[in-house]
């Protein structure tokens, strides 16, 4: 089912991580946005990475529960010098995937890129840039501080921009203006 097919849809965007896990659900009815939640699970208190993976998959199952959402987004693991730690980020995203699939939820996953380009327009956008275009675009009343909630928020909107587009053939800033006619800021 894709998202046009329904008159709402909730879509979790997920921010994996083993340090300080990123959640953000939104709420969309046709072309209205509404934030349902966002957060983090600070995982930092616990030792070891089972426990870690196993409060990963109670956060998200408790989320899905709590809001039944239609689409999982996450943020994809970028390639980065630390093994280990590229590990970890894959272990954690496995969970959080591993928790939707039990609920037959469909999965999205996209580059930090992407999600940085259909939120900001600007794929090297900095975290800071892409929580102050969400509390825009989102109409927050404050501009959060946990990144990694943001970022969460982020994944989950990218979803929705992606959702029934074709792959632009052009990469300006008005190739995506024109893509994307409802993100102009007036």
């Amino acid at each position: 089912m894709n998202m046009s097919e329904a008159k709402e849809n909730i879509i979790l965007g997920i921010d994996p991580g083993t340090t300080v896990m990123g959640y953000g659900l939104i709420m969309i009815t046709g072309k209205k946005i509404n934030v349902l939640q966002f957060g983090v699970l600070n995982l930092s208190g616990y030792r070891g990475q089972a426990v870690k993976l196993r409060h990963i998959f109670e956060m998200v199952q408790k989320l899905i529960e709590d809001f039944n959402p239609d689409f999982m987004a996450l943020e994809a693991p970028f390639y980065g010098k630390n093994i280990q730690s590229m590990l970890k980020l894959g272990r954690a995203q496995g969970v959080a995937m591993a928790a939707a699939l039990s609920f037959q939820i469909p999965i999205h996953e996209y580059a930090p890129r992407k999600i940085k380009q259909s939120v900001t327009g600007n794929g090297n956008a900095s975290k800071e840039q892409v929580a102050g275009m969400l509390k825009s675009l989102l109409k927050l009343d404050d501009q959060p501080r946990l990144f990694d909630a943001t970022d969460a928020l982020a994944v989950a909107l990218c979803h929705y921009y992606q959702k029934d587009k074709p792959v632009s053939k052009g990469n300006s800033w008005s190739a995506f203006l024109k893509d994307n006619p409802d993100r102009k800021i007036r």
